[in-house]
């Protein structure tokens, strides 16, 4: 535990939202699919999700992941998709609350009435959602920096992105919590003197104790209320 970590800095996808995985129920019956279309399932599928595998080996990057499921479930509804966000706003513009972990509620409460700095750090937030996506989402207000690839054209896990984040906190990098649910993003922050947190989709509650612990804080949903 550090007492000297005064900032949480968190990834946006798969730790503030639950992953597309965990939605597509959601997702089927926003785009008019029959329940259980999709069966992807990446880091749920025990291994058998083959282009998630390949991703996490290297063997193609994320984006590319996301862009071979954009154009296969476009397909599947007969739109000819070309960008992730095409697939990313069709399946969840309309009730992005309805994606968003509790526990991230509880530890966002929790850190900021601690007067913990809050940061997002994303390699795509409006990229993916759209620019409009943040309205919908009030508890946005409550963070004192948000930095987006989107705009920088710098993305995890390079350096600068670490840095920039940090900079725009005005403190330094062993003073921030960072979590992020890639490996790769975690080494980054690593090697840029972060307190790491490695985000697991599946202990979703796990995860944001560790985060909490290091900022010298309790997880409880009853101090939360």
């Amino acid at each position: 535990m550090s007492r000297s970590a005064k900032a949480l800095v968190l990834d946006f996808g798969g730790v503030i939202s639950r992953t597309m995985f965990e939605t597509h129920r959601l997702t089927e019956f926003a785009l008019g699919l029959e329940a259980g279309s999709l069966t992807w399932m990446g880091p749920f599928s025990n291994g058998e999700d083959a282009a998630w595998v390949d991703m996490q080996a290297g063997k193609m990057s994320e984006r590319d992941y996301w862009m071979l499921r954009t154009k296969e479930v476009g397909q599947s509804i007969g739109k000819p998709w070309t960008k992730i966000e095409d697939l990313v706003r069709a399946a969840r513009g309309a009730e992005p609350n309805a994606i968003i972990r509790p526990e991230f509620h509880v530890a966002l409460q929790i850190a900021g009435a601690a007067g913990c700095k809050l940061a997002i750090l994303s390699n795509e937030l409006d990229l993916f959602y759209g620019a409009d996506f943040r309205t919908k989402l009030p508890f946005l207000q409550k963070f004192d920096v948000i930095v987006d690839a989107t705009y920088t054209g710098i993305l995890k896990p390079d350096p600068r992105s670490y840095q920039s984040v940090c900079e725009a906190l005005g403190l330094p990098a062993s003073a921030c919590v960072f979590v992020d649910d890639q490996r790769r993003n975690i080494d980054g922050a690593i090697t840029a003197g972060m307190l790491p947190v490695h985000f697991h989709v599946t202990y979703p509650k796990q995860s944001y104790v560790k985060a909490l612990e290091l900022l010298g804080l309790t997880y409880s949903e009853d101090t939360a209320t």
